[in-house]
């Protein structure tokens, strides 16, 4: 059946509709499903497991990190495939057949090698003759080949195919596609949830009545354990190895968890912790750009659970972040609802001038494209101007794709990605496998050949030439300062009022001095005293360009004389194990340890709040005497409360610029006017004098950035380390909860679930918990940092025998919705409107007058049996992918999210939970409409489904006899199913059951 959507499509069509397109899984999927064979056999204690095969569209690869050479695997690929010769032989029959049903099985065809034999076979483009496909942009054409190869007329229809071809009329009428994604990435943070959803998803089949081991992933699954491991110990040669101890310590529980999952789901790779920060992994390791499935060849393309899987853009592979629960749903074989994105053309063209960094110039574009608009929109870089751009420049602008509010900054495939495979190690045989496929795909960009002009949504155009040194902040990434500018642009901080650009602090206490002792030595702040300087986050330290220039900086200084101030917290935290190989080979390692940039460990660390305590002093020093130090980080958000609750202000800048700002002790200063410091002559040291040429980086980088780096370190990765090893997991393919643990706990989602769907759900004379102005972020309502001494996790974690000293924070208990619930809200920056100015995790509950905690508070409005709603300004949800900040307010009750916009991955959390998000509409918003917070609302929904319609307008009343509409932000038909189901989960439970 073939059924076509127009907006105008009545609402008997909808629910004939419904009823095609939202079956879980054809009968092939089905019978794919039930045949599916996994190995058991384990390669070392380390690395973790074999995926098994899977079957045609969503392939599995034999080895998850096969890029062509043996290199990366333990086992030899001969050994493999004998072991697994049954099941290949069902899976090419299975090839067969699904090449027979599929409706493009007219362009299923042989792609050659150049010497003889072929590559594989392959779905070709060009051979359906259709002239619009030539105009595509590329990022287009990964989503049109996606749905041609999985076209089964259930899943995926003709007609979807056709929409995306007639991408230039369909898009901007915002129509509905599936996108069968070919793998998902996760981290800790986001994999314990994810993994623990999948553990409870298992005992709810039991419950229901269905078969258990149908909970498993169809897709490959790459979780990267990167998120742990705190600064705990800095400036100490020893630094990693007492990091690691610690991490493992706090985290042994979890850990254990994660390698039973390993263990316990076919076709789920764990990279142990102490490997690197996921991004970087899968820019150098897990990236295929071209899959090679038993001679099947197709785009690679990932959804992770970290919203800068973006990152992966950069090497011409489709990678977005979407929230924790739609990843699960992808991994059990569902399509992802996605609506037709618009594709901003991004025109680049000159050349970086000296001295100006990867950094400067992806701070550049994120304020640009911020200013533009491109949330739900893909972003394509083409130009001249690509060629002067290298692949880790390229991966540092896509990475910040969620800071511009992109679903993708996409480069396409040229040279220079081909150049980058070869470096990382991919064999030449796989580089020319992917060549040659993209190019007879044409999907290749070369740009010694005429380029056909493609078309866009809209356009930017950006001169590289004019791109200048700059920073980020003090409260957002966007906030962009050029360097000259820096100095004036503090003060002004300073004087403005409490905002994003403003600290409210009078003139007479602006340049008050604290002095204090730090072990015995004389120490002071001010205002502006860097306490924090980090090199740290996968934006900047997968860029060679960028450590090395951190390395040379650090040289200069150490060769004049200068020196980092003992109390600055400095840290460098690479993202994978080739960049301590590259500074060891440049001799720069010994000059950034001189300063104090001594490595700390291999992660996130300070960029996601794991920046540790400061030294007592410098914490006493700042709290006692209010002062508003700084931190200075090379990462990539630096929200209020995100880096370290002491630092109020918090400026993103390239690796160099953090080694100078470190050097010079404050952000208060004019590099272009102002000595850093005084050298060992006596003189004055300037900016100038330990800044480096973009030919000295240069030159370092071509000989010391070497392919047979990356081949080691990913080898070691497979081998896991001591730590990992050592930890024993039950082979149960159940887990058996322990009540008594508070890290991994049995969620509630399942609880009380039935076969039959709830249906969806008005709201009735609600509350409203908390009423909040602009850019609340996922930070601020599900905080990864600290567990605050005085909070409702406190008291909960200190009832259970848990010493403060044992907390760890909140990203590292997300396993346990005991805890996370009492988390959400919790962000000691938080500013709610109903307390009037205070700052903090508070709010009014409103029958009473009373102050209380958000979790108290809603603990009482649900006691009482009465609905909440949140009020909300513009970019509610921004920031990380955090399914918690949509778990949390579910478990707090919260039914609706009323805001004048969402951030794309927090929407769609929000609606995966259940939890109606309204808009209202342009030019209006609570406060325009006088609205209090200490209303009563009533949301007016139809008790059927099929009569509620993708972003129709909704009537909100108040007890006061004020109403206004807002535009109900289901996108999708599928988003209405999963509201019908009560959330994303259950409604795939339930299909599964079905089958």
């Amino acid at each position: 059946m073939q059924i076509v959507y127009s907006p105008t499509t009545s609402s008997a069509s909808l629910s004939l509709l419904r009823a095609a397109r939202l079956g879980f899984s054809s009968s092939l999927s089905r019978a794919t499903a039930n045949s599916l064979v996994s190995s058991s056999h384990s390669s070392s204690p380390s690395l973790i497991k074999y995926r098994s095969l899977s079957s045609f569209p969503s392939f599995r690869s034999v080895r998850p990190w096969s890029h062509g050479g043996d290199w990366r695997s333990p086992l030899s690929l001969r050994a493999q495939i004998r072991s697994a010769a049954p099941v290949i032989e069902r899976f090419q029959r299975k090839v067969a057949t699904m090449a027979s049903e599929n409706p493009f099985k007219g362009i299923f065809t042989s792609l050659p090698k150049p010497g003889g034999g072929e590559f594989g076979k392959y779905y070709s483009l060009p051979d359906l003759n259709d002239p619009r496909i030539d105009k595509l942009p590329y990022s287009i054409k990964i989503l049109l080949e996606s749905a041609i190869r999985n076209c089964d007329n259930y899943q995926v229809t003709k007609a979807d195919v056709e929409k995306i071809i007639d991408w230039e009329n369909s898009s901007p009428k915002q129509v509905e596609i599936p996108f069968k994604t070919a793998r998902v990435l996760l981290q800790d943070f986001t994999g314990v949830p994810a993994v623990v959803d999948l553990a409870c998803m298992r005992d709810a089949m039991n419950r229901l009545g269905g078969d258990s081991n149908k909970i498993n992933p169809l897709v490959p699954v790459d979780l990267v354990i990167d998120h742990s491991v705190q600064v705990d110990v800095a400036r100490h040669v020893n630094a990693v190895q007492a990091n690691m101890e610690l991490e493992f310590q706090r985290n042994k529980e979890r850990f254990a968890f994660l390698k039973w999952g390993s263990t316990a789901f076919h076709n789920m790779l764990v990279v142990p912790p102490g490997s690197g920060i996921v991004h970087q992994v899968n820019l150098e390791y897990l990236g295929r750009v071209v899959f090679n499935t038993d001679g099947i060849l197709y785009p690679d393309s990932v959804v992770g659970t970290d919203s800068h899987t973006t990152m992966i853009d950069g090497l011409g592979v489709a990678g977005w972040g979407v929230g924790g629960i739609e990843a699960e749903a992808a991994m059990l074989g569902q399509p992802i609802s996605m609506v037709l994105p618009g594709v901003v053309g991004f025109k680049l063209s000159g050349k970086l001038h000296n001295g100006v960094t990867a950094t400067d110039l992806v701070l550049t574009v994120t304020q640009m494209l911020r200013k533009h608009g491109v949330v739900g929109k893909f972003v394509e870089f083409y130009g001249q101007g690509m060629a002067e751009l290298s692949l880790a420049d390229r991966a540092t602008i896509a990475n910040m794709s969620p800071e511009y509010g992109a679903t993708m900054g996409f480069f396409p495939v040229d040279h220079v990605t081909l150049q980058y495979l070869k470096l990382t190690g991919r064999s030449d045989e796989t580089v020319a496998m992917i060549e040659a496929y993209l190019r007879a795909n044409k999907m290749f960009v070369d740009y010694n050949e005429p380029q056909l002009e493609r078309v866009y949504s809209s356009y930017l155009v950006l001169d590289l030439e004019s791109v200048e040194p700059c920073v980020s902040g003090p409260k957002r990434p966007h906030d962009r300062v050029p360097l000259k500018d820096m100095k004036a642009d503090w003060h002004s901080c300073l004087d403005n009022k409490v905002g994003f650009k403003g600290f409210g602090v009078p003139k007479e206490e602006q340049e008050k001095v604290t002095k204090f002792s730090f072990h015995g030595q004389q120490a002071e702040l001010k205002h502006g005293s860097v306490v924090i300087a980090a090199i740290t986050s996968c934006t900047n330290t997968s860029n060679p360009s960028v450590m090395l220039g951190a390395g040379l900086v650090a040289k200069k200084a150490c060769e004049l004389g200068l020196e980092v101030k003992p109390w600055i917290k400095t840290s460098l935290a690479p993202g994978s194990g080739v960049v301590t190989k590259y500074l060891l080979q440049s001799g720069l390692d010994k000059y950034l340890n001189q300063q104090g940039f001594s490595i700390v460990g291999y992660g996130c660390t300070t960029c996601i709040g794991n920046s540790g305590d400061l030294d007592e002093s410098v914490g006493s020093a700042i709290s006692d005497n209010d002062i508003i130090a700084a931190a200075v980080l090379s990462g990539n958000r630096n929200f209020e409360g995100r880096v370290h609750p002491l630092t109020r202000a918090n400026y993103l800048a390239s690796p160099p610029l953090v080694v100078a700002y470190a050097l010079a002790g404050t952000v208060n200063i004019d590099f272009e006017k102002e000595p850093i410091g005084t050298g060992k002559d006596g003189k004055s040291i300037y900016f100038r004098d330990i800044w480096p040429s973009n030919e000295e980086i240069a030159e370092v980088v071509q000989s010391c950035v070497l392919p047979n780096m990356f081949k080691s370190t990913y080898e070691a990765i497979t081998k896991g380390n001591p730590m990992w090893n050592s930890l024993s997991v039950p082979s149960a393919s159940l887990y058996a909860w322990d009540p008594n643990s508070t890290y991994i706990h049995e969620p509630p989602y399942f609880k009380d679930m039935t076969m039959h769907p709830p249906g969806p759900h008005g709201v009735k004379d609600a509350y409203c918990l908390l009423n909040f102005g602009d850019s609340i972020t996922t930070d601020h309502i599900s905080p990864a940092g600290s567990i605050h001494k005085d909070s409702p996790t406190a008291k909960y974690l200190l009832d259970r025998g848990v010493d403060r000293k044992d907390f760890n924070s909140y990203g590292s208990r997300r396993g346990n919705d005991e805890v996370m619930a009492r988390g959400t809200f919790a962000n000691i920056r938080i500013v709610n409107k109903f307390l009037n100015g205070e700052v903090g995790p508070k709010t009014i509950h409103i029958p009473t007058g009373e102050k209380l905690s958000v979790f108290d508070a809603a603990m009482r409005y649900k006691a009482a049996g009465e609905a909440t709603i949140v009020l909300a300004g513009a970019e509610y949800g921004s920031g990380s992918s955090r399914d918690w900040a949509a778990k949390g307010p579910m478990l707090l009750g919260v039914k609706a999210v009323i805001s004048k916009s969402f951030e794309r991955i927090h929407r769609s959390n929000l609606v995966g939970m259940g939890i109606i998000p309204l808009c209202f509409k342009p030019g209006q918003d609570a406060d325009t409409l006088g609205l209090t917070g200490h209303e009563r609302f009533t949301i007016d929904l139809p008790s059927k489904v099929s009569e509620i319609r993708p972003g129709q307008d909704v009537v909100v009343t108040t007890d006061t006899g004020k109403s206004f509409t807002c535009t109900l932000r289901f996108d999708t038909e599928v988003e209405l199913a999963y509201f019908d189901h009560g959330g994303i989960l259950p409604y795939v439970i339930r299909n599964l059951i079905k089958q």
